[in-house]
């Protein structure tokens, strides 16, 4: 594959896959042009065109020309793409990246039948801002090809390298996680109702408050309870607050809900073989 950016076919333009074309778009990296993006049915691709993305139904014409071949689909739908692309796909031009939940590079790889470069990746839907937290992992793919794919995923966010074995973890702490971090700031919003702020008012500020929280720990490369000792006091509202919720399980309840995430995605290809 060349050093230079190469062209892109997302197989799969659910919200994953179009937030990642978005994303692309939006770091100025890439044109839309540039990306093919595929669909089951032909009734979205009018709105995929509209963007700009060449949009089909045809993932193996997708296939063929395409420098990076992004897989975005369902664990469940992988084995009939895997039959549908094998035949197009070049393992000696072509780079594969699977950001489905609980498949191996081996299992890519076994699929196709050939010993393409797989690199895993775990991103979450804030890619379509340029604000996701993208997990890769690879085995046999050539440093080259792994930095290509890193630089692909940091023009929309933050990267890690992990080992494979994390993987599954990842998709429970990076992808579900947006999902737990908004439910916890719905949560707080409804707090902020109750106590007497409007619905919109309660809304932007517990988003706003959040967002302040995270990037105290990024910019100040700190630990959380160091920040948490800054804004609380000996008898103080701060502390009878936290320590209310720890009765109630907060901490708790969110180990319990990524543990049992992570469980359940390491399932869900499992299950289909």
């Amino acid at each position: 594959m060349k050093t230079e950016l190469p062209e892109i076919a997302i197989l799969g333009g659910g919200n994953i896959g179009l937030s990642l074309a978005n994303g692309l778009v939006r770091s100025g990296k890439y044109k839309a042009a540039d990306i093919t993006v595929t669909r089951r049915s032909n009734e979205h691709l009018s709105e995929i065109s509209k963007l700009g993305f060449s949009a089909t139904t045809d993932n193996r014409a997708a296939v063929t020309g395409a420098g990076l071949i992004v897989i975005a689909v369902l664990p469940q739908q992988l084995n009939e793409l895997m039959k549908t692309i094998a035949p197009a796909v070049d393992e000696k031009k072509q780079v594969i990246v699977s950001v489905v939940s609980g498949v191996t590079t081996g299992d890519i790889c076994r699929q196709l039948g050939k010993n393409v470069q797989v690199v895993r990746a775990m991103p979450n839907t804030a890619i379509a801002i340029g604000e996701s937290m993208t997990c890769i992992s690879s085995s046999g793919t050539s440093a080259e090809n792994l930095q290509i794919v890193k630089s692909l995923f940091e023009t929309v966010g933050k990267v890690i390298e992990i080992h494979e074995e994390l993987m599954t973890s990842a998709t429970a702490l990076n992808a579900c996680g947006i999902a737990f971090f908004l439910r916890a700031i719905r949560a707080a919003s409804q707090g902020g109702v109750e106590i007497g702020f409007h619905a919109d008012e309660a809304l932007q500020m517990a988003a706003q408050t959040a967002k302040g929280a995270a990037s105290l720990i990024l910019k100040n490369h700190s630990h959380p309870e160091n920040e948490i000792d800054k804004v609380t006091s000996p008898k103080g509202c701060t502390i009878a607050g936290l320590n209310e919720m720890e009765h109630e399980g907060f901490s708790s309840a969110l180990i319990k809900g990524i543990i049992t995430s992570s469980k359940k995605a390491g399932e869900l290809y499992t299950k289909e073989n």
